[in-house]
């Protein structure tokens, strides 16, 4: 049962920052023929749910929104702040975690 949810969440994690990659790639796109942009809140939501790694190496892939400090602080801030939750979880709860998931 464990390893059948480590493998959901790993899943889980590859889509999220395939999307936060891809989002990255089409914001700037878009904002290069000057179409309809991806609001800001949008690639924040997308980095917050797990996509930082995405986000992250799209915006320096793409050149996107490097010139932000908003971005280029706030992304790896969000993504340091979920793996020290992970990671604190983890430590603390490892225990009950395990618990809760059958191990």
């Amino acid at each position: 049962m464990f390893l059948e949810i480590v493998k959901y969440i790993l899943i889980y994690l590859f889509i999220i920052n395939f999307i936060g990659f891809f989002i990255m790639w089409w914001d700037k796109r878009q904002a290069k023929y000057g179409n309809w942009r991806t609001p800001e809140k949008t690639l924040f939501m997308v980095t917050f749910l797990g996509g930082g790694f995405g986000t992250i190496a799209g915006m320096y892939k793409f050149r996107h929104k490097t010139k932000k400090l908003r971005f280029t602080i706030g992304f790896p801030t969000i993504l340091i702040g979920e793996i020290c939750l992970v990671v604190y979880l983890i430590v603390t709860k490892g225990d009950q975690i395990k618990h809760i998931i059958g191990m």
